[in-house]
């Protein structure tokens, strides 16, 4: 009977000590258990992925923005510099002796009028940030705000890879290249 007492176990001890599971079934119950923590962190990884990912389109949207609200009038601007350049061209080619007082008054204060337009539509420009590239016979030949339209041997003191003629000043806008300026550049 004592035999039978060891094997059977009180009230007490078979209520606080549950049952142990079949070894197949502890093994089974850990791979799960291993899976879904698997999951779970693919999940965070993908997650956390998919934040940084959003924050990089948030980013690229503000500056897309920022770039459309600097750059939304570039080529309205384009558009404005064959108008500036014309109106340079005509006073740059004004005779000078017409231009003296009492010579040809209708002359001097059409070209006055075309020197106030010039000037106003210069002023426009800078406070819309667009402003001249206006390169020195001499200067360093820089292929990111000068176009080499032609070259020329060089000569005398001159050197090479540096502007020799400049046949129309460029323009920048913000500090971007809209046209750059056409120059002539010396060649060794």
């Amino acid at each position: 009977m004592e035999a039978d007492n060891k094997s059977q176990k009180s009230p007490e001890e078979s209520a606080t000590t549950p049952p142990l599971p079949a070894s197949n079934e502890l093994e089974d119950a850990m791979a799960k258990n291993a899976k879904l923590l698997q999951e779970r962190n693919d999940f965070e990884d993908k997650y956390k992925r998919a934040l940084a990912e959003a924050e990089n389109v948030r980013k690229r949207m503000l500056r897309l923005v920022e770039d459309a609200k600097l750059f939304g009038i570039q080529s309205f601007c384009k558009d404005l510099l064959e108008v500036a350049d014309v109106l340079e061209k005509a006073t740059e080619s004004a005779p000078e002796d017409q231009l003296k007082e009492g010579v040809n008054p209708h002359f001097r204060h059409l070209f006055e009028g075309l020197k106030m337009t010039d000037a106003q539509l210069l002023k426009v420009f800078s406070k819309h940030s667009l402003h001249k590239i206006v390169p020195a016979i001499g200067d360093t030949f820089n292929p990111n705000i000068h176009e080499a339209v032609f070259t020329i041997p060089v000569s005398g003191e001159n050197k090479p890879n540096t502007i020799a003629v400049i046949q129309k000043v460029g323009y920048s806008l913000h500090d971007r290249t809209l046209r750059p300026a056409y120059v002539g550049v010396f060649t060794a």
